[in-house]
């Protein structure tokens, strides 16, 4: 096998090489798209556990599992995937980056940590995490809830009642 050249920085490529002067092949991707854009390291000071993230995340979960179960009664259902967040969240972190106080706040009876609404510049661990929650609202890609269509053909066709409680928990065990 010959060994692969990737084009990148001089500071990123010193930090891929190994100390014998040869590439790693398993840490570089082979498409060449993707080692272009996407750095094969990690840097670990970047913060992940966010304000931003959660906020956006759970908002992306809860709209996405919403919108798709409130389209999903349509003749012709109308599904919206995680892909539409992923692109829509990134301008909203940023500017959400952009806009949120950077002021660092204590917690009572958590001792001496801190954390601020704005840690830094949206990153790419945010948005990565913030698809990952919109992935689970969006049914993993399929809309809705297959347990939801249990509860209204029980409703719709047999004409039975079935109570929340017994609803929500066929639903929970079934996601």
């Amino acid at each position: 096998m010959g060994t692969m050249e990737i084009e990148a920085t001089p500071k990123l490529a010193e930090e891929v090489v190994k100390e014998e002067g040869e590439m790693d092949e398993s840490e570089v991707s082979p498409i060449e798209q993707v080692r272009l854009t996407v750095p094969n390291t990690d840097d670990p000071a970047l913060p992940v556990w966010t304000f931003r993230m959660w906020f956006l995340g759970l908002f992306s979960c809860a709209l996405l599992s919403f919108l798709n179960q409130f389209f999903g009664y349509r003749t012709e259902p109308l599904v919206i995937t995680q892909i539409t967040v992923q692109v829509a969240t990134l301008p909203i972190g940023r500017f959400m980056a952009s806009a949120l106080p950077a002021t660092k706040f204590r917690i009572p009876g958590f001792g001496s940590k801190e954390f601020s609404l704005n840690p830094g510049p949206f990153n790419m661990k945010e948005h990565v995490l913030i698809t990952i929650f919109a992935n689970a609202g969006s049914g993993f890609g399929n809309g809705t809830v297959y347990a939801v269509s249990i509860v209204t053909i029980i409703k719709a066709f047999y004409g039975r009642s079935i109570s929340f409680f017994s609803s929500w928990l066929l639903i929970m065990t079934t996601q």
